[in-house]
């Protein structure tokens, strides 16, 4: 899959993001609309697992994570720039979501969790910080950050 293929599958969701306040009303929307069952999930799973097998996603790595962010912040995403973590059994850096974050957590292994949420979606509103953790396995998580704003810490 090349990399404007997934450009193109994420700037169709972000269409459906834009404006959208980052709060558990949209949470529950994506996990409805866009959850596990639904063929967004499944294409989006498909298409992070393939650009970390071919290099081009997850292609940097520090602390045990391997990461990367695809897309810069740009008006064709919305707004939002693109990230994806392959994370097993690991926290990674703490840090803060100044304007919020969407999580799309995809476990590679079966019951794996990111920051105890299982497979879906997980809203993040601004404001927010946290120290992403993977348990119970090896997860991607697709981040979803309005204006590519993040801020972390020093710990």
């Amino acid at each position: 899959m090349p990399p404007a293929e997934f450009r193109e599958q994420i700037t169709q969701l972000t269409a459906q993001l834009a404006g959208c306040p980052l709060d558990a009303d949209l949470d529950a929307w994506l996990n409805a609309e866009h959850g596990v069952d639904s063929s967004t999930y499944c294409q989006l799973k498909q298409s992070c697992m393939t650009g970390a097998a071919e290099g081009w996603m997850c292609d940097r790595a520090g602390g045990g994570i391997r990461y990367g962010r695809i897309f810069k912040q740009a008006d064709d995403l919305h707004g939002f720039s693109v990230d994806v973590v392959d994370m097993k059994d690991i926290a990674g850096p703490h840090h803060a979501h100044p304007l919020g974050e969407i999580d799309l957590i995809m476990p590679i292994d079966e019951g794996a969790q990111f920051d105890g949420s299982p497979a879906g979606w997980l809203v993040c509103p601004p404001g927010s910080v946290h120290q992403p953790t993977v348990s119970s396995g090896r997860a991607l998580v697709l981040y979803l950050l309005p204006q590519g704003s993040i801020e972390f810490s020093r710990q």
